[in-house]
């Protein structure tokens, strides 16, 4: 079940930022909050997917609103976008966002995030080496699935 008072949260920052930005507060855009922050945590989302979820909810909304709104959610800090490989944009909130990095499956295309405490160390020994203070980082694995009779193969 979604968290109202995250969601509740999320509108009030979009809600700031659009005044900020000038832009109209319309209710598609406010719609589209509610699904994303309606999705567990750990799912990742692409327009398609968003505006099924949404037409088949009833929702009259078209893909472009959708695509324009991801584009100031994540202006805004409430999304994070991803691009994976051959993959189209995939989207997930953000207020509950930790830091983590992902596995992408070549075989059943299946996205999986972990965190490693590794990584950080070798992000601050970089950053010591080219004295930079790294502020960010991106990692994706790929891998071929090793799972017999995988639920989210897909046969070709």
């Amino acid at each position: 079940m979604a968290d109202k008072a995250l969601i509740e949260k999320a509108k009030k920052i979009f809600e700031n930022f659009l005044l900020k930005q000038g832009s109209r507060k319309t209710p598609e855009r406010y719609s589209v909050i509610d699904e994303l922050y309606s999705l567990p945590e750990d799912e990742h989302i692409d327009v398609e997917g968003l505006f099924l979820k949404m037409r088949n909810k009833g929702y009259t909304i078209s893909r472009a609103t959708i695509y324009n709104t991801l584009d100031l959610l994540v202006e805004s800090g409430l999304a994070v976008k991803h691009q994976f490989k051959d993959k189209v944009a995939l989207y997930e909130q953000a207020l509950t966002y930790k830091h983590h990095d992902h596995h992408v499956c070549n075989q059943c295309r299946k996205i999986r995030e972990f965190s490693d405490p590794k990584i950080n160390q070798i992000k601050e020994m970089i950053g010591m080496k080219f004295q930079s203070e790294i502020t960010s980082h991106s990692l994706v694995l790929y891998g071929d699935c090793q799972i017999p009779n995988c639920d989210h193969q897909t046969v070709i």
